[in-house]
């Protein structure tokens, strides 16, 4: 366990929020680089996603004369709350202090305040496409937040904590077990990742088209290093339920001393599963094609009924032996 007053210890957990908004560009990048390959087409560099964030960072921001200080603000808010939502996500050691402080409600606490204050973002300036984005935006997460915590508590009920380290050290001294709760719970992950993170079938990151548009509808009017922030910001989510999944349903690999040779194998471990995650959504955004949205009810309740069909084999197949 770490040690919560060793000043070593919480060096490495700063480290650790560096390396989550560093990384973060570099995955949205492997993943476009996947689908383009797979549409025969050369795709941008690795580096695209950082040479954007630079050149809106140095643009000026415009700002609409309806636009409140809360417009202004929202970004900073955004970006914060996510990056502290992503500390608490152990990434490439199992015990770091973020990580033993918080708790899956605490993660899911700050991904709705940054959702919040997103979509508060989206209807300040009072322009159509906001308000429209916005709505929907509710609408998805009215039903993936049931969906996530259901999922999840599945495997805090395996491990009686919600401490996201101690779930994962559970799993680790568990060894590699066929458990039908976990795969329920793995399945219904992935759905809900899939709907928070704005990627296809449910929004299409990579489109203006108005009858479409879920998240890039909310950030139209946002220019310059706000709209860098809140880019930003979708690019550590992505990067953030992917860490929660691999490290979460597969975390061998990962250090449970901090030394430098167990984080660098977890470094290199937490790379690799990225890496396939990636190239997994990749082929699966090439493969599917883009829902309607009055569809999306039905496939988050899809993924709801997962996660409670992993908390029941869980009662029946694990508690009830």
């Amino acid at each position: 366990m770490a040690d919560l007053l060793n000043p070593v210890d919480w060096l490495l957990a700063l480290l650790q929020v560096l390396l989550f908004a560093l990384a973060a560009p570099l995955l949205a990048a492997w993943v476009k680089r996947i689908k383009s390959r797979l549409q025969n087409r050369r795709g941008p560099s690795l580096l695209q996603p950082y040479r954007d964030l630079r050149k809106l960072f140095r643009k000026e921001a415009r700002v609409a004369n309806s636009a409140s200080p809360l417009f202004r603000a929202a970004p900073y808010v955004v970006f914060s709350a996510t990056l502290i939502a992503a500390s608490t996500v152990p990434l490439l050691a199992v015990h770091l202090p973020t990580a033993i402080l918080a708790d899956v409600i605490v993660l899911v606490g700050f991904l709705a305040l940054a959702r919040f204050f997103l979509a508060l973002a989206g209807m300040d300036v009072g322009s159509a496409f906001g308000g429209m984005g916005a709505s929907r935006e509710m609408l998805i997460s009215a039903l993936a937040e049931p969906a996530m915590l259901m999922a999840i508590f599945t495997l805090t009920m395996s491990a009686h904590s919600t401490n996201l380290s101690s779930v994962i050290q559970h799993v680790l001294d568990s060894g590699l077990l066929l458990r039908p709760s976990f795969l329920f719970a793995l399945l219904a992950l992935l759905l809900v990742a899939v709907a928070e993170t704005g990627r296809i079938p449910i929004d299409n990151p990579a489109t203006h088209l108005e009858l479409t548009m879920v998240h890039e509808a909310m950030i139209l009017e946002y220019s310059g290093r706000h709209l860098a922030l809140m880019e930003w910001a979708a690019q550590i989510k992505l990067l953030l339920y992917g860490v929660l999944i691999s490290n979460i349903f597969l975390p061998w690999g990962m250090a449970q001393q901090l030394e430098p040779l167990p984080l660098l194998i977890g470094l290199a471990a937490i790379a690799g599963k990225l890496m396939l995650l990636g190239v997994v959504l990749a082929v699966s955004e090439t493969l599917v094609a883009k829902m309607r949205l009055f569809r999306v009810p039905a496939y988050l309740n899809l993924a709801f009924l997962l996660g409670l069909l992993g908390m029941l084999s869980h009662v029946i197949l694990e508690v009830g032996v």
